[in-house]
């Protein structure tokens, strides 16, 4: 129902829309690789406390981080790269909601692919372009920006709002475990991780392995004698395909109805032997597996180490010389939380009112931040976010600026409904 009051922050929104758009071009300008946030950490920060919030901004403390059974090992630690959160303090007796994105991107190398500088956060054909502008800065700005609009329209909400950005979330994801850890929680969340405003209460995992594969060393020219790391290799890279055949048929969930796409097991780097003209005694195989929640993540990670083993076994050389699995880098468990959960209720309404369509329930094909919000954090947290899945970590990213002005209008109005109003 479309009151006055919530009418009045809808032409908020719309009378600002200029401003929302500078906004997330400044979020985009200011370059935030993974290991260099603390330029766009500083702006948020400031810009939060500048709309009258109250900012928590603290550095993780990396020794006590390793003590968490959701920690995962990284190369460095977090000494200025601070994670953030803005409170909107409730008058009371509303529910309260933390939201929840990142701020660091994935590297642009010196700009190879782009058709412009990726930090131009330039507008052509209704986009802003620029690494980070689809994953997921819209999705923070979308986040202030509500609250902010929010204030502006003289809404005083009965529950607490905090908006947590946060460091780290392409290599770990450890800045929002630091958040739970520092004791933040809420009724339920909200996550803006690029989701096209479809509405997802379901992530999945993703883990990453590295297979160590040995053959028999030779001189080139007596090649015949020693055994190819690559033939063995490729043998390795056949073995994965089978498991993801085999997973992709008789792995089943209701959010993920094309498993092909959401399940990939695939080998992306394969390297082998060490000069051109050298025999190819070694080589260093690195994938990926994709999971969906309701899986045993650990037995998945074993399920490889078995494939692997079984075509080991069937190799005159490799039985006696078993390639090696690892589990090294990134590993993120699916994770989900009901349907019918009365946050994803009214996420779905919500976007209705706004759309006049109907939303798509879906599972992100991606991993996220909420496994730790739901595991951990006490807080049941859905996703949906302005962001395109298809075009992140893409070169030339960009998002719809018309998406985003409609994610700012659905965070507004979902902030106003649940945590509740002074009339």
């Amino acid at each position: 129902m479309m009151t006055t009051q919530r009418q009045a922050i809808l032409d908020m929104i719309d009378n600002n829309r200029d401003k929302a758009i500078e906004f997330l071009q400044k979020m985009v300008s200011i370059p935030s690789v993974t290991g260099d946030e603390a330029a766009i950490q500083a702006f948020v920060a400031d810009y939060m406390k500048g709309i009258g919030l109250d900012v928590d901004m603290w550095e993780t403390d990396w020794e006590e981080l390793k003590k968490h059974p959701g920690y995962r090992p990284v190369d460095r630690g977090y000494e200025g790269r601070p994670n953030i959160v803005g409170i909107n303090k409730g008058t009371g007796g509303g529910r309260s909601l933390l939201l929840n994105g990142h701020t660091d991107v994935i590297p642009v190398g010196n700009g190879e692919g782009w058709s412009d500088d990726p930090w131009s956060a330039k507008i052509e054909n209704g986009r802003i372009y620029g690494r980070g502008s689809c994953d997921m800065k819209s999705g923070v700005a979308s986040h202030i920006l509500a609250v902010e609009f929010l204030r502006q329209a003289g809404v005083k909400l009965k529950g607490d709002v905090y908006i947590n950005v946060v460091i780290d979330e392409e290599v770990s994801g450890h800045g929002t475990l630091d958040t739970v850890i520092r004791g933040y929680k809420a009724d339920a969340g909200i996550s803006g991780e690029t989701s096209d405003l479809h509405v997802q209460p379901a992530c999945i995992g993703r883990i990453w392995f590295q297979i160590d594969v040995q053959g028999k060393p030779a001189g080139i020219q007596q090649r015949y004698l020693g055994i190819s790391a690559i033939d063995l290799g490729n043998k390795v890279v056949k073995a994965v395909q089978e498991l993801e055949d085999h997973r992709v048929a008789t792995v089943k969930h209701p959010l993920y109805p094309n498993a092909l796409d959401s399940l990939p097991c695939i080998i992306g780097s394969f390297q082998a032997g060490n000069y051109p003209s050298a025999f190819p005694a070694s080589a260093v195989l690195k994938g990926s597996i994709g999971t969906v929640p309701g899986e045993d993540h650990e037995g998945v990670k074993q399920s490889l180490v078995d494939k692997i083993a079984e075509m080991a076994a069937k190799d005159e050389w490799m039985k006696d010389h078993p390639p090696v699995v690892r589990f090294v880098g990134y590993d993120a468990e699916a994770s989900e939380i009901p349907s019918d959960h009365p946050i994803v209720e009214l996420l779905s309404q919500t976007y209705t009112e706004l759309t006049n369509k109907q939303p798509v329930i879906s599972g992100r094909q991606g991993a996220a931040d909420t496994r730790f919000l739901n595991s951990y954090g006490e807080t049941p947290t859905v996703i949906f976010g302005p962001g395109s899945t298809a075009v992140m970590h893409a070169d030339d990213e960009y998002v719809s600026i018309d998406d985003y002005l409609t994610a700012i209008k659905v965070m507004a109005l979902c902030i106003y409904d649940w945590c509740g109003a002074e009339e």
